[in-house]
């Protein structure tokens, strides 16, 4: 596996408040949590993760690793006129955060980022140690000599 979500705090905290008050209540919590949405694809050589950023200026998005974790966070502003009054509000403004465990196979230190059409896409490679490689089977006469 080369990476999963990582956030000890929300998983322990999801895992009480539904036992104090039954999956429902977490409802509303995962609408927010889906504010940074994740694909992940693995290719020839690399991982990439793709997240929804619409309304997210690129300079508005951080990202970071630490310690094996990759954190991505991005503010979304509110684009209301002085006077505007909301009749249904259901995007989300703010700062939001995701985190991404990385496995160890990946190199953290080459990651490259583009942003185009509200999507950030992150392009991390795989060590070469860590990619799949061939292995020719040989007769037990090759192997003696």
């Amino acid at each position: 596996m080369y990476l999963t979500t990582f956030d000890p705090f929300t998983r322990d905290f999801d895992r009480i408040v539904r036992r104090a008050f039954g999956p429902s209540a977490l409802a509303s919590r995962s609408a927010f949590a889906q504010a940074l949405p994740m694909d992940t694809l693995r290719r020839d050589g690399e991982v990439v993760l793709r997240f929804d950023v619409p309304g997210v200026a690129p300079e508005k998005i951080d990202i970071t690793v630490s310690h094996g974790v990759l954190t991505v966070s991005a503010t979304r502003e509110e684009a209301s006129a002085e006077g505007d009054e909301h009749v249904v509000r259901e995007r989300y403004v703010g700062s939001f955060t995701r985190r991404v465990r990385l496995s160890d196979n990946l190199d953290a230190d080459k990651i490259e980022a583009s942003h185009s059409d509200g999507v950030l896409e992150l392009h991390i490679p795989v060590r070469p140690e860590a990619q799949p490689r061939k292995i020719t089977v040989g007769t037990a006469k090759e192997i003696d000599a």
